[in-house]
């Protein structure tokens, strides 16, 4: 089968496209890649930097869409079905892929699988983010960094569906504003200066969510933009830096730095992706949630792929198309 490899730590642009064998389906999905996910944490491993780091060389990607090959017994999906799935660490970036029984979903029909391999990885953070970790209640006000990215796109796609009423999208450019529009932003205000506008909108109170994938300089505002009670969800770091926080803000303004890790919550938590998905694909399904239309690059053009997450030049979800679907 064609799959990406990662051959050497030398970053996105020495990822190569080769022939490697199909992997081992035994008591796995085996299923045919029509489309797979490209997500920041591809171009950490292509460094090295990522906290898993599998031994050179691997297939990155963590999230595919495709159609059942075959299943074992009460895996819950049967050969032919349209599926959606996380390969957990690595592998997805393939024709074939094989994947644990749970780490499986069928797509509703009116969900393209290009547009599925944009669904997993993104909008389950966001949806553990903003419910388990930052107990988004209705009318709350969510703020949003890196909103023109993938997360950040997810973030304002769900918050409403998930009680919001209102979503403040926090971008570096005009032509990045215009992504988080049509992403259904509330509010849009450049980073630069954020804070002041966004003191501005909401009368001076603040908001009740910060949602950060960034981190960076911006951090301290963050926490300055809170309202009494206000949690700041810490999700990554795409600006490259990891920020420190002073506690003592904390205790001044009653406000919360909540730490989101939704990949170890789920490996550690059995069950947990199948109870999200239980709760997540009736909004797909009802068209209360609009699935993403993903930035797509053909599979032998990774590289260029990982590498706009990387530099911070994509917009939006980053898909690449294995198959003709």
């Amino acid at each position: 089968m064609r799959a990406i490899q990662v051959t050497r730590l030398d970053g996105p642009e020495a990822v190569e496209l080769v022939d490697i064998d199909e992997p081992n389906g035994d008591g796995k999905v085996v299923i045919d890649v029509y489309a797979a996910g490209v997500a920041f944490p591809d171009a950490l491993q292509s460094r090295g930097l990522y906290q898993y780091k599998p031994p050179v060389p691997f297939v990155p990607g963590s999230e595919v869409a495709g159609i059942v090959r075959s299943a074992p017994e009460g895996a819950g999906v049967s050969a032919g079905d349209r599926v959606v799935g996380l390969t957990a660490l690595g592998g997805g970036m393939a024709e074939v892929a094989a994947l644990q029984p749970d780490l499986v979903f069928k797509l509703p029909d009116s969900v393209s699988l290009t547009a599925g391999a944009g669904l997993l990885f993104n909008d389950l953070t966001v949806h553990f983010a903003l419910l388990r970790r930052g107990r988004l209640t209705k009318g709350e006000t969510v703020l949003v960094h890196g909103a023109a990215g993938g997360i950040g796109t997810s973030t304002l796609r769900l918050a409403g569906a998930l009680g919001a009423s209102r979503t403040i999208a926090v971008v570096s450019s005009e032509e990045k504003a215009e992504v988080a529009r049509a992403a259904r932003a509330t509010d849009v205000v450049l980073a630069d200066g954020f804070l002041a506008k966004v003191k501005e909108l909401t009368g001076g109170k603040g908001v009740d969510i910060v949602l950060d994938p960034v981190g960076g300089d911006r951090f301290t505002d963050s926490l300055r933009a809170l309202a009494p009670a206000g949690r700041l969800l810490v999700v990554g770091f795409t600006g490259g830096e990891i920020p420190t926080v002073k506690v003592n803000r904390l205790l001044l303004n009653n406000v919360d730095v909540v730490g989101v890790g939704w990949g170890a919550w789920f490996m550690s938590h059995p069950g947990f992706l199948t109870e999200q998905w239980t709760d997540f694909e009736p909004l797909l399904a009802s068209g209360t949630l609009v699935a993403p239309e993903p930035v797509t690059y053909p599979l032998e053009e990774a590289g260029a792929a990982i590498a706009s997450l990387e530099n911070r030049t994509a917009k939006g979800k980053v898909v690449l198309t294995v198959r003709e679907s």
